[in-house]
C-alpha cells in the first residue's frame, strides 16, 4: 500500500530521516489488520478486521465453503494462466529482457503476484540482484537480475502526493529472532542509489533502538527497485466486497447441517408408559422424556424443528446467485455452462468477466512497464543495449476458444488484413513476426524439394550438363589423358 507524502516533508529521499521512516510505517500498519482479515479469508479462517482469525475449516464444528479462495483463483487462471507476451517496438531490442525473464521463471512469478493483488488488492514486486556460481568452463560468478514477489503486509512504497505519484522510496520490515529467541527486527529502505539496512529492537527507528551501524549498499537500478501493483483504483481485492455474501452463505450451509444433526438427536417424548429403571435416558443419542398419558392411549413421538428444505435452498441459490453476480466470476458448475456450447457462446456468458479483466490489466500493465524499465537499467549497466520504450504488452484472458473458427477468419481475411495482424487473434502466438518466417522458411525448403524431385537443377549445382567445360575442367581432363599416355 503506497504511502503519499508531501516532497518537501521527505527531505533527503536518498537517506530518508527516522521521523519520516517512522510515520510512513505507523500509516502502513494501519492498513495491515485489513490486508490481514482478507488473506485470512482466502486461507479459510475468516474474521473480522482486528479479530482474532478462526481456526480453519476443519477444527471447528461449521461449514466454510471457501469462495473467496474460488474467486482468486479463478481470476489468476484467467488473467495470467496464459503466459503473458512482450514484442519489441520497431527497431528496438528486448531480447535480453525476455531472456531474463524466461531464466528467473516469470509466469511462476506472474502467478503469484497476482493472488496476491486478487486477494489483497495489491501485489509488491522486489527487483535485486543474485549471484549465479561460475560454470565448470569459465568458474567466473555471474550477478544475475531477479524478482520477487512481497507480501505487502510487509513491505510498502512511499510516493509523493501529486497527480504523478513519483516514488520516493520503499520501505521492507522483516521480522528475526536470534538464537536466544530475541526477536528484532530489520528494516530496509530502497532508494534510487542503494539499500540502507537498520537492525532495530522494535519497528520503530530510533538510535538507542539500533543494534549496529547501518549498512549502504549501492543496486545500480537508477530508480527505486520497487514496483507496486494495483488490482483497481480502490486497491480494494476481488471479493473484498463480497465478504458478506461469504459469511451469510456459510452460516446459511452450517445451520442445514446442524439442523440435520439436531432431527437426528431430538427428544423421544413417551406418552402412558415408562421404560425399565436399568434402561439409561437416550436411546441412540435421543433424549428421552416422559409424559402423561394421551386420550388416544399409549404413544411416543420426536419433538423436531426442521427446516424446509425446498425454501433453505431457494435461499442458498439466491446468495450465492448474488455472489457470482457482484464478483463476475462465474459459476462454472451451473447447467447453463453445459459441455456442448461453444466457445463464442461462452464468451457472452463470461462478458462481465472480461470486462474486469480489462481493468485489472490496465493496472497490471502500468506495474510491468515499470518491471521491464526496471531490467532495461540494469542490463544496460551489464552493457547490454536493451531498450523498452514502446514494448508491446499482450494479455491473453485463459478462456476457451474454437481455434478452428479462428483459423478460417485469418484464411479469409487475407486479401484485406495483413497476415502479422491476423496470426495475433491466436492465443498461443507470442511473436506473429516469429511465425511468419518459420512460414517462409517452411516454403523455400519445400520449394527446394519439388525441384529436386522433379529432376530441376538448384540455382547452386556445379553440374549441370547444358554448360560448356570452363578452361580449368579441359586443363583438368588434357592433364589426366597426359598422365594415361606417360603411363603406357
Amino acid at each position: 500500500m503506497a504511502i503519499a507524502i508531501d516532497r518537501e516533508f521527505a527531505g533527503d529521499i536518498n537517506n530518508p530521516s527516522f521521523d519520516v521512516i517512522n510515520f510512513c510505517i505507523e500509516e502502513h500498519a494501519k492498513e495491515i489488520p485489513r490486508l490481514q482479515m482478507l488473506f485470512d479469508y482466502y486461507e479459510g479462517k475468516p474474521h473480522k478486521i482486528n479479530q482474532i482469525p478462526r481456526t480453519t475449516p476443519h477444527e471447528r464444528d461449521e461449514v466454510f465453503v471457501n469462495n473467496a479462495k474460488y474467486v482468486t483463483d479463478m481470476m489468476v487462471g484467467f488473467t495470467v494462466g496464459a503466459p503473458i507476451s512482450y514484442t519489441a517496438a520497431k527497431g528496438k531490442n528486448i531480447e535480453p529482457i525476455t531472456q531474463a525473464m524466461d531464466t528467473m521463471r516469470i509466469k511462476k512469478h506472474d502467478k503469484e503476484l497476482e493472488k496476491g493483488i486478487s486477494s489483497m488488492g495489491v501485489g509488491i514486486e522486489l527487483h535485486y540482484l543474485a549471484i549465479k556460481p561460475g560454470t565448470e568452463n569459465t568458474n567466473v560468478p555471474e550477478t544475475v537480475p531477479k524478482i520477487a514477489w512481497i507480501d505487502p503486509r510487509g513491505m510498502f512504497v512511499v510516493v509523493d502526493d501529486t497527480v504523478e505519484r513519483t516514488k520516493l522510496f520503499a520501505v521492507r520490515l522483516i521480522k528475526k529472532r536470534d538464537l536466544k529467541r530475541q526477536t528484532f527486527w530489520n528494516i530496509v529502505v530502497y532508494t534510487s542509489q542503494g539499500t540502507i539496512t537498520y537492525v532495530s529492537k522494535t519497528k520503530r527507528l530510533s538510535q538507542a533502538n539500533l543494534m549496529q551501524n547501518p549498512k549502504f549498499k549501492e543496486h545500480f537500478y537508477q530508480e527505486v527497485p520497487v514496483v507496486e501493483f494495483r488490482n483497481n483504483e480502490e486497491k480494494q481485492g476481488d471479493y473484498e466486497q463480497n465478504l458478506s455474501q461469504i459469511d451469510d452463505y456459510n452460516i446459511l450451509q452450517t445451520d442445514r447441517i446442524q439442523d440435520k444433526k439436531n432431527f437426528v438427536k431430538a427428544i423421544m417424548i413417551l406418552y402412558g408408559f415408562t421404560l425399565p429403571e436399568e434402561k439409561p435416558a437416550e436411546i441412540n443419542g435421543s433424549m428421552v422424556v416422559q409424559a402423561p398419558s394421551k386420550e388416544d392411549g399409549a404413544t411416543a413421538e420426536f419433538v423436531s424443528n426442521t427446516f424446509t428444505e425446498s425454501e433453505v435452498q431457494t435461499l442458498a441459490d439466491s446468495i450465492l446467485g448474488d455472489f457470482h453476480k457482484t464478483t463476475y466470476v462465474p459459476n462454472l458448475n451451473d447447467e447453463q455452462f453445459a459441455g456442448n456450447i461453444s466457445g463464442e457462446a461462452i464468451k457472452y456468458k463470461l462478458f462481465g468477466l472480461l470486462l474486469v479483466l480489462s481493468i485489472k490489466i490496465g493496472y497490471l500493465e502500468d506495474g510491468i512497464i515499470q518491471r521491464l524499465r526496471l531490467l532495461q537499467n540494469i542490463l544496460n549497466v551489464k552493457g547490454q543495449n536493451v531498450d523498452s520504450e514502446g514494448t508491446v504488452i499482450k494479455f491473453k484472458p485463459n478462456l476457451p476458444i474454437n481455434r478452428s473458427d479462428i483459423i478460417q477468419q485469418i484464411r479469409d481475411s487475407q486479401e484485406f488484413m495483413p497476415l502479422l495482424v491476423s496470426l495475433g487473434w491466436l492465443d498461443d502466438i507470442d511473436n506473429p513476426q516469429e511465425i511468419i518466417d518459420m512460414m517462409n522458411k517452411q516454403k523455400e525448403e519445400d520449394i527446394k524439394l519439388n525441384q529436386k524431385v522433379m529432376g530441376i537443377q538448384s540455382e547452386d549445382s556445379h553440374s549441370n550438363l547444358d554448360d560448356p567445360p570452363d578452361d580449368n575442367e579441359e586443363g583438368s581432363k588434357d592433364g589426366n589423358n597426359k598422365q594415361k599416355d606417360e603411363g603406357k
